[in-house]
């Protein structure tokens, strides 16, 4: 069978999402001719192209985009310099919001390579932002018409869309698959991976044009489909596929990824945020990899533990992990990885940690963890020594009370020992924190934010993000949201897509704001800013004081 598995727009612009290049080793090793494309990829190359640049009017920015993506690729870091000392790009809207302090505290002196690739991403994203609002609505470097397809209750405002006239950045994206599908001749089956929301609209466009054009067989999958599409109800969707696969080709990801025929000379990095944590995300061309299928503790209320993805959990040997770093590396050149896990089991990290060391190999890796007893100093370290720079990991809710009654299976105080012991290993930490759970109190939030405080202010995390609480139809809180002292408004399943659902919050208090203050004073905090001053001062509401019982 041949078989083309299509990445739509857009998912991110510096290193390949790796759900096609895991189907790809799948597949092969079934003995099917397999080819991988990543149109997101290739699209934004076009548009970031001098000649639609002089097409669409921006000339100045048109003479300077292959040089920036050039630089952007790594391939001429000779133009650093003139970026870094702004006397090279045109400044658009997003130059306005720069701080000039944050951003020599950031990155130090003019001339350095990281505050230039800031510097270009603000160009790029001027750009972006100027197709948008003239050119096509659609468009965004990471996210392509997300607005039709996020928490779309019904298909009926995507589906409209789709019966319009292609934009032109539609028809871009399908000029490209055309030539792909001529040099592929004869195509059996198109698998279109939809990990997102944004890029939904550009897969079904594409999905349009194959059924109209091909005799293959169109099926979609990835995290979209099986997280939202498990109620599906509305036919009009097979205008388009011809199959949606939830929970489909089992264990692929525990095959080795095939990256090896996808344009890897064509990713950019990007500096969207000056937060080094952050930049690990959109800067650098990172190997993505799956360690171990699902989450080996899959009990958090929060979380979709219902679904294969995440509650399905097997893992498999050290060595096999190894084999396949070994073999991506010699399809990419790259020596650095991004573990894309829900949460590295600790044990399989230190076996592959131990295999890393025993081969002599000199790599770079980081990934999701649970802040738990297990990373001991002498975990760590061994971490740090086989070439782990980063994790990031979930505090949550922040409070003892809470972190019990989500079944998070830690404490505040496992989760300070294990940062600190991950900072004394040389290893960045990023949190991610929630706020709005039910029955959280107004106290709980001021000592959440406490906690953080501290946790900068001793210097064990670098980075943190603040979300708010969402329920959704696969996890243990919304499938008995009585059981956490929530009330779900319906029970009943929307036609297209179905996740988050709506609940009735009793907060005695202002929860948007709690949740502006948390995001303020973190943000702060990040940049080294307000650690001295009481955590009380960031509320726009009256709040109490932190309380002396929290056991830091």
């Amino acid at each position: 069978m041949r078989i083309l598995l299509l990445t739509p727009p857009l998912t991110q612009l510096n290193t390949p999402y790796p759900a096609t290049a895991y189907l790809k080793g799948y597949y092969a090793a079934q003995g099917h001719e397999v080819r991988q494309m990543d149109l997101g990829i290739e699209v934004a190359d076009r548009v970031l192209s001098r000649e639609f640049l002089e097409r669409i009017g921006l000339h100045e920015q048109a003479r300077l985009i292959e040089p920036v993506k050039r630089f952007l690729r790594g391939q001429d870091d000779t133009l650093g310099p003139r970026i870094a000392n702004r006397s090279l790009l045109p400044e658009g809207k997003r130059f306005e919001q720069l701080d000039e302090d944050n951003l020599e505290w950031s990155f130090g002196v003019s001339g350095t390579t990281d505050k230039a690739m800031h510097l270009a991403t603000l160009f790029i994203e001027d750009i972006a932002d100027y197709i948008r609002e003239n050119i096509d609505q659609h468009f965004d470097l990471v996210r392509y018409a997300e607005y039709l397809s996020n928490d779309a209750p019904t298909f009926d405002p995507l589906y409209n869309e789709l019966q319009q006239e292609p934009s032109v950045i539609d028809r871009m994206m399908l000029e490209i698959l055309e030539r792909e599908c001529g040099e592929c001749k004869t195509i059996d089956k198109v698998c279109i991976t939809v990990p997102f929301p944004g890029c939904l609209y550009g897969a079904l466009r594409c999905g349009q044009w194959l059924k109209a054009n091909t005799n293959a067989t169109i099926e979609i999958g990835g995290g979209f489909p099986n997280t939202e599409w498990r109620q599906l109800n509305d036919q009009r969707l097979y205008e388009f596929c011809h199959e949606v696969a939830i929970d489909g080709h089992k264990d692929a990801d525990l095959y080795c990824p095939d990256f090896s025929d996808l344009p890897l000379d064509k990713y950019l990095s990007l500096t969207e945020m000056t937060n080094p944590m952050h930049r690990l995300w959109s800067q650098g061309r990172w190997n993505k990899m799956v360690m171990a299928h699902g989450c080996y503790w899959h009990r958090c209320a929060f979380c979709d533990t219902s679904l294969d993805y995440i509650g399905n959990y097997h893992a498999p040997k050290a060595a096999t992990v190894v084999d396949h770093m070994e073999r991506v590396m010699e399809q990419t050149g790259r020596t650095g990885f991004h573990f894309v896990d829900e949460a590295l089991p600790p044990k399989l990290l230190q076996e592959v940690a131990e295999e890393i060391l025993r081969r002599g190999l000199a790599v770079s890796f980081w990934g999701n963890i649970r802040f738990e007893k297990a990373y001991t100093t002498e975990l760590c370290d061994l971490l740090a020594e086989a070439g782990m720079v980063a994790v990031s990991g979930g505090l949550e809710v922040a409070s003892d009370r809470l972190l019990k009654l989500i079944d998070k299976g830690v404490t505040i105080h496992q989760t300070v020992e294990a940062c600190r012991h991950l900072r004394d290993a040389g290893i960045m930490v990023h949190t991610y924190l929630m706020y709005g759970f039910p029955t959280e109190t107004l106290q709980e939030s001021v000592d959440a934010l406490e906690t953080v405080r501290r946790m900068f202010d001793e210097g064990i995390v670098q980075s943190a993000f603040w979300h708010r609480y969402a329920m959704t139809c696969h996890s243990p809180s919304g499938l008995n949201p009585e059981r956490y002292g929530a009330h779900r408004i319906s029970q009943e399943p929307n036609p297209f897509c179905n996740n988050e659902v709506d609940w009735e919050p009793q907060f005695p208090y202002d929860i948007e704001a709690v949740g502006a203050a948390l995001r303020l004073a973190t943000y702060n905090y990040m940049n080294g800013l307000g650690l001295d001053q009481p955590v009380r001062s960031w509320f726009p509401i009256k709040v109490p004081k932190p309380s002396t019982s929290i056991q830091y």
